[in-house]
């Protein structure tokens, strides 16, 4: 099997017509694979590490690709106790995704998700300190992907951290093991190959990065077969009562 290039297959669950029931299924699948391999573990890392860099009383984060809203949910719940304000913007295009997002989080009054499309016209307005993209990359074609990363730029004041995954033949067998335990549904198991196939290295990182000005990078390959790519904004104004 060749890893030489990125596959240009699609995901069983990008179909918009897949049934909702599945795709909660799905996300419980993916969600599993995320907590046991601490996958959501290393985007809080990274928000924390912004948050640390960048002092104020309140931000705002947002989640690009934010499927059932779990990711947020996690931000939510380690920042409930700590004497920071945040708001939390789930963006996502699939509307089941997001239907099941509103559902999940429906008791958090910080948390509101949008169907939406990051590069239409009226996203830019969703202005953000922080900006969320996990496992979200991997389904853009490279093309794409220089023109979703300018905008994440032009959305976020402070950082942008992107979690991914790595593309790799040690990942991908291995991932066929881990799936015989810890994953249940045949579309997840499916997935879970092609996104690796579909995934980058570290070169390939390192050369989107190339074209973003005024951004500091720290891409770093993490447990278990993930890149970790860190960018901070540099010499953007803070809005008023941010300081």
């Amino acid at each position: 099997m060749n890893f030489k290039g990125r596959s240009n297959a699609r995901e069983l669950m990008d179909d918009p017509h897949l049934d909702t029931l599945l795709l909660r299924e799905v996300y419980a699948d993916i969600n599993r694979v995320n907590t046991v391999l601490q996958g959501f573990s290393l985007s809080l890392g990274a928000i924390e590490k912004i948050i640390e860099e960048n002092p104020q009383t309140s931000y705002t984060i947002m989640d690009m690709g934010c499927g059932d809203g779990t990711m947020l949910g996690k931000v939510a719940a380690f920042y409930k106790n700590k004497p920071v304000h945040l708001e939390l913007i789930g963006v996502d295009l699939n509307s089941k995704s997001i239907a099941m997002a509103k559902e999940n989080f429906k008791a958090y009054s910080n948390i509101r998700f949008l169907e939406l499309d990051i590069l239409a016209p009226e996203a830019r307005e969703l202005q953000c300190d922080i900006l969320l993209c996990t496992l979200t990359m991997h389904h853009f074609d490279s093309k794409e992907i220089p023109i979703f990363l300018d905008r994440f730029v032009k959305l976020s004041r402070l950082g942008i951290v992107i979690n991914d995954l790595q593309r790799s033949k040690v990942s991908y067998y291995l991932f066929r093991l881990f799936s015989l335990i810890f994953i249940k549904t045949k579309i997840a198991k499916h997935d879970g190959l092609v996104s690796i196939k579909s995934a980058f290295t570290k070169l390939e990182l390192v050369n989107f990065s190339i074209n973003l000005p005024n951004v500091e990078h720290d891409i770093c390959w993490r447990w278990a077969f993930r890149y970790l790519w860190i960018m901070r904004i540099k010499g953007k104004q803070l809005p008023y009562g941010r300081e």
